[in-house]
C-alpha cells in the first residue's frame, strides 16, 4: 500500500533536480533547462513514442541506455530538436555538457526534448547555462517540472512511499503534455526516480505493462508526437532486497507505479490544450480487456463527444457511434451509458436505447469541471479507464499560432 508524499523526483534518496531558463526560450520568465541526478548509478527503462519520425534525442537515449544503466536526465523545452541535420550531433553534446559540468559519464545521461519541430536547437545557450542548473541541484523537482513545460498551464509531478520486503521505497514523477497527445504510447515526457532496488529487466516489464492502462489511455488530440518518452530510473538505495523477478514486492511495485502514472494522466488530459473539462470515460462489462480499453479510448477520442461536454450537452449518441466504430466486440442492444459528475448522475441510455431523463439535470452534469462517462456494456467480466477533456474553440487558438 503507497501513500503520497511531498517532494516529487527528489523524494527517493539519492535524487536532486533544478531547472532554470537558458535562452533557449525568448520569455526569460519561462525555465527551459530541467536536470534530474542521482548520486548512485541506476537501473533504467524507457518507453518511446511509435510515431516512426522520431526526435534525435530518442535515438541517442536509445543508445545510453541500451545497457540498462544511466544516472542523469537532461530535458530542454522549447525546441524538440526533431528533423534537424544535426539533431544527433546536438543531442550527444547537451550529454557531454552533463559530463563536463557534473561529473556523470555522458554515456549515463538521457536525453529529452520538446517543442518546436524542425527548427535548429543551439548548443550556446545550454552551455552558458549548465554551470548555473548543476550548482543549483538539490530539492529543486519543482523547478526541473517547470522547465520541461511547452503549452501547460500547471507543473506536474508527485511521489510516492511504499514498502518492499520491510524497507521503506519511494518513487517520485515529473511530467509534461498537454497537446499532441494520442492513445498510443501519448505524447509526452515523464520521468520516474525510485531509491527501489529492482532489476532493469524488471523495471522494463512494469513500465511496458503500466503503460496500457495508464499513458496508452490518454488522449488530447489524437496527434502521436515524436518525442515521447517515458523512463524510469531506480537507484537501490532504499536497501531493499533487489527485485529480480514476479512475486509480492514486484506487485507492490507496479502498484506503487501505477498510482503515479494514472494520477498524472488525470493531470495531463485536464490540462490539455484549451481544455475546461477533464473527461474520464470508465468501461465496465466488456468481454476482454482489449475490447474494454478499445471501447474507453474510441469514446474519450471522439471529437463528437468531447464537442459535446465542452458545450454540457447530454448527446449521448455520440458516446454509441464512437463504442460502434471503436473496434471492440460488444453487443449495441446491452449498452448503458450514465453522466456523472460531483453534481449528480443522469442515466440517457439502457439496452442501446434512450431514456427519459432531465435536460435541466444533465447540464447542470456536464457543467462540472471532472465529468465520468459510464458505459456498462453487460456483456463481459473486463474493465478499463480512460482520460481525455473537451475540444474548445482555444484549441485552435492554442495550435493556430503555435510557432509564433
Amino acid at each position: 500500500m503507497q501513500k503520497e508524499i511531498a517532494g516529487g523526483v527528489c523524494a527517493p534518496k539519492g535524487f536532486k533536480a533544478n531547472g532554470i531558463h537558458c535562452g533557449i526560450r525568448k520569455n526569460k520568465d519561462k525555465k527551459d533547462l530541467a536536470l534530474i541526478l542521482s548520486e548512485a548509478v541506476c537501473n533504467v527503462a524507457c518507453v518511446y513514442t511509435t510515431n516512426l519520425v522520431k526526435g534525435a534525442p530518442i535515438l541517442v537515449t536509445q543508445q545510453h541506455v541500451a545497457d540498462g544503466h544511466a544516472r542523469a536526465v537532461i530535458v530542454n523545452s522549447g525546441n524538440a530538436n526533431t528533423c534537424n541535420a544535426d539533431g544527433v550531433e546536438i543531442a550527444e553534446k547537451m550529454c557531454a555538457l552533463v559530463e563536463q559540468y557534473a561529473g556523470v559519464p555522458a554515456e549515463d545521461v538521457v536525453i529529452a526534448s520538446t517543442g518546436v519541430i524542425g527548427q535548429p536547437l543551439p548548443l550556446e545557450p545550454i552551455e552558458r547555462g549548465m554551470g548555473a542548473l548543476v550548482a543549483g541541484l538539490g530539492a529543486n523537482s519543482d523547478a526541473a517540472a517547470e522547465a520541461i513545460m511547452t503549452t501547460d498551464t500547471v507543473k506536474k509531478q508527485a511521489a510516492v512511499s511504499f514498502a518492499l520486503g520491510g524497507k521503506e521505497c519511494r518513487m517520485g514523477v515529473i511530467c509534461k503534455g498537454v497537446g499532441m497527445i494520442c492513445p498510443n504510447m501519448a505524447t509526452m515526457l515523464m520521468f520516474l526516480t525510485t531509491d527501489a532496488a529492482i532489476s532493469s529487466e524488471m523495471l522494463q516489464k512494469a513500465i511496458s505493462a503500466d503503460v496500457q492502462d495508464s499513458l496508452n489511455m490518454l488522449s488530447v488530440d489524437r496527434d502521436t508526437s515524436t518525442n515521447d518518452t517515458l523512463c524510469i530510473m531506480a537507484n537501490g538505495l532504499a536497501g531493499n532486497a533487489p527485485v529480480t523477478e514476479d512475486g509480492e514486492d514486484f506487485a507492490a511495485f507496479c502498484e506503487a507505479l501505477h498510482a503515479l502514472t494514472s494520477a498524472m494522466c488525470r493531470k495531463l488530459a485536464a490540462d490539455g490544450e484549451g481544455a475546461t473539462k477533464l473527461i474520464e470515460c470508465r468501461v465496465q462489462g466488456a468481454r476482454s480487456r482489449q475490447d474494454a480499453r478499445l471501447a474507453a479510448k474510441a469514446v474519450i477520442n471522439s471529437n463528437l463527444v468531447k464537442a459535446a461536454m465542452f458545450g454540457a450537452d447530454a448527446n449521448w449518441g455520440r458516446v454509441l457511434c464512437a463504442l460502434g466504430y471503436s473496434g471492440a466486440a460488444l453487443d449495441p442492444d446491452k449498452v448503458e451509458v450514465c453522466f456523472c459528475s460531483a453534481a449528480g448522475a443522469v442515466k440517457v441510455c439502457e439496452n442501446g436505447r434512450g431514456v427519459p431523463f432531465s435536460e435541466e439535470t444533465a447540464k447542470a452534469v456536464l457543467s462540472e469541471k471532472e465529468i465520468v462517462i459510464d458505459v456498462l456494456l453487460h456483456d463481459g467480466d473486463f474493465g478499463a479507464t480512460g482520460w481525455g477533456c473537451d475540444l474548445t474553440y482555444d484549441y485552435v487558438k492554442i495550435n493556430g499560432d503555435y510557432r509564433t
